[in-house]
């Protein structure tokens, strides 16, 4: 009888009818398991290896144990065992049990296992040639388990226990499939498949559509915090942020003209205000796909950005992966295959402003071709940070099984495309020489913190329930990995700037832009202003004015306050920077991550550490002048308004009048 286990290095091999499955250490206290319908694993010791998220892991050595019914493998604080059947079962370094598939079948009649319901635990539905639908099931045996990260969605939990996710990349959501469980394990499904992920209460189902192999890496560790940093080691950290980028970044949709740009900047340094970034926005070319300025309203880039700098600001400028069949790149990129493929009629992706496909971030030529476009027309005259927008990509209609990538088809590969969109510019700006590389992203996948990239939530409504949802999205992308987060301060659909129910949301989401990993205020705002011309950099128009000025002067009064307040905290703001690109620390986390102890740390969901030293408590509804606070136990806690002291442990009544959001310090500073 041939053996089912057999030991290759330090590999676990276990092969079975028509699969085979590796487990093999992957990091400390850390296992990668793969497993295919197949004798050969694709993509795995040859040229064409991949790792999708994981970057090659430290040596290691890694016990394995043999036997007749079933082996094992440990590393550190996390064993693997596989029973004859397949059944795998992760526990920590005490024996708990952390992990189990859900396997009902009537293989072994001994089992506890056994079933009529012949349901495996790893399920290989073919698609044709080599790729299959994939869904891996693990048991729900702990009804309190607490699961956290997958990056970010428009929905207001914080605990996604419960809660079913579509596992893909649109205008607003960000799928990072990584999870931190409450039980003291971490698991990352690394397949870039479009698919779905229930946390159920009896089962978890992952599931990759179109994939040729299920892969996924699993961690277990004493605190969220030595499970996070497990997972910054395997996948990556973000380069150091630099200076500029702890400051304050000022943007709208959209600054028409290079005159209008530099107005607003100077208005900023005439008032005494401090400002870091500003943008120049969208549809500021000659047409979508040439990466360059339209000189009818930016005549002299270079001149813009020498006089930026001697005020201290840095520009930033938009860049869209669209290529517009008009555009003189199309044709041949077109000829050179570095344009995302359709399976069924036109190339055309998405209409706007024009008939447009997207570059293929996936073609390593593809990449290099746009960022030699980039640098000759942005680079060379001075910009030094890109808004890499729209990087989903945001298709016209999301059907995944339409567009074809050089990496495969958008079904079983398109959630690594905007990790590949960032790597286009980040690669291209390293080999000029640049350190301290940050581009704004709109989307991100595991893995993409490693590329310079500070991911904002998208095109979101200017609403209360809107922020609500972005609190629960910046945390759960901390958790995922994703340490520089930032939103539309404000929203961005929807905000009048007459309107003085969107003053309070815009008051509201200021002071919470304060206590944010970065402070970004951008917005579409209301009554827009008509296009200047009928042609590239002139065909849209622009939302109203977006300035700290461009409200009411209690408005003003507040943003200076909380303006102020960003520069006394940018050193602070350097310091957590630092933590997460040496350890992968979230700037902003949930209370858990500090206070694991604390059973009540895990269930509160509106309010968050900023850093270790500082608790942040957004005032998330309208008309509310105080709210209810938890200071969690092991710490003292100061208000940072009044100097008043409190024990933790409890919950405290924090005022909050429109000026001022409730934070509390654990060292005992004060901003008055």
């Amino acid at each position: 009888m041939p053996a089912l286990f057999t030991k290759n290095q330090n590999r676990l091999v276990y092969r079975r009818d028509a699969e085979t499955l590796w487990a093999e250490p992957w990091g400390r206290n850390s296992l990668r398991v793969r497993a295919v319908k197949s004798a050969v694993m694709p993509y795995a010791d040859g040229a064409a290896k991949t790792d999708w998220a994981l970057l090659p892991p430290e040596p290691c050595d890694a016990p394995i144990a043999l036997r007749d019914g079933g082996a094992s493998i440990r590393n550190g604080k996390i064993e693997l065992r596989i029973s004859r059947f397949g059944q795998i079962s992760v526990f920590n370094g005490k024996g708990d049990l952390l992990l189990e598939e859900y396997l009902r079948s009537t293989g072994d009649t001994a089992a506890r296992t056994c079933s009529a319901l012949q349901i495996e635990g790893r399920e290989f539905k073919a698609r044709g040639g080599d790729e299959y639908a994939i869904k891996v099931r693990f048991e729900s045996r702990d009804p309190g388990e607490k699961i956290y990260g997958l990056g970010q969605y428009q929905q207001p939990f914080l605990n996604l226990k419960g809660v079913d996710l579509e596992l893909a990349q649109r205008n607003s959501q960000a799928s990072v499939p990584f999870a931190l469980s409450s039980l003291g394990y971490g698991f990352l499904w690394n397949n870039p498949a479009v698919g779905r992920v229930c946390f159920g209460r009896n089962i978890t189902t992952w599931e990759a559509y179109s994939a040729k192999y299920m892969d996924y890496w699993v961690t277990a560790g004493d605190s969220p915090a030595e499970i996070e940093e497990a997972y910054a080691r395997a996948t990556g950290t973000a380069p150091l942020m630099p200076d500029y980028g702890t400051g304050f970044w000022q943007c709208k949709l959209r600054y028409q003209t290079q005159d209008e740009i530099l107005e607003v900047a100077r208005g900023y340094k005439k008032r005494g205000l401090p400002l870091s970034v500003i943008v120049v926005d969208f549809f500021h070319w000659t047409c979508q796909g040439d990466w360059k300025f339209d000189p009818r309203y930016w005549p002299d880039p270079e001149g813009m950005v020498r006089e930026l700098k001697s005020m201290g600001v840095e520009l930033m400028v938009s860049v869209w992966p669209t290529v517009d069949r008009r555009s003189e790149n199309y044709q041949e990129m077109l000829d050179r295959g570095y344009l995302i493929q359709s399976e069924r009629g036109p190339r055309i992706t998405m209409d706007f402003g024009g008939n447009v496909t997207f570059f293929d971030a996936t073609n390593a030529a593809a990449r290099e071709y746009v960022w030699e476009k980039a640098k000759k027309n942005y680079y060379e005259k001075g910009i030094k940070i890109f808004w890499l927008d729209v990087a989903e990509p945001e298709y016209q209609t999301y059907d995944f099984d339409h567009y074809r990538y050089r990496a495969g088809s958008a079904l079983a590969t398109g959630n690594i495309y905007p990790l590949m969109y960032a790597q286009t510019f980040f690669e291209g700006m390293k080999r000029e020489g640049q350190g301290g590389i940050v581009n704004l992203v709109r989307c991100a996948w595991a893995g993409s913190q490693r590329y310079g990239a500070l991911v904002w939530s998208g095109d979101i409504h200017s609403s209360f329930e809107s922020f609500r949802n972005q609190l629960a999205a910046g945390l759960n992308m901390g958790i995922a990995g994703i340490p520089w987060w930032t939103t539309d301060i404000g929203g961005f659909h929807g905000g009048d700037i007459r309107d003085p129910a969107f003053h309070e949301l815009f008051v509201r989401w200021f002071q919470w832009g304060c206590f944010c990993p970065v402070m970004r205020l951008h917005g579409d705002r209301n009554p827009h202003t008509p296009p200047l011309g009928d042609s590239g950099g002139g065909m849209l128009g622009s939302g109203a004015a977006n300035e700290v000025w461009s409200f009411t002067d209690e408005v003003y009064r507040i943003c200076e306050t909380y303006l102020a307040l960003r520069e006394k905290l940018r050193p602070y703001v350097k310091e957590q920077m630092k933590a997460a690109h040496e350890k992968g620390a979230p700037v902003m986390r949930p209370l858990f991550y500090d206070f694991p102890g604390d059973p009540q740390a895990w269930e509160t969901e509106d309010e968050y550490m900023f850093g270790p030293d500082y608790l942040v408590a957004p005032v998330l509804y309208p008309g509310k002048t105080g709210r209810q606070v938890y200071l969690p136990a092991g710490a003292g806690w100061t208000d940072c308004w009044s100097g008043a002291r409190h024990a933790g442990g409890a919950a405290v009544t924090a005022p909050a009048p429109l000026d001022r959001i409730p934070v509390y310090s654990r060292n005992g500073a004060v901003f008055a």
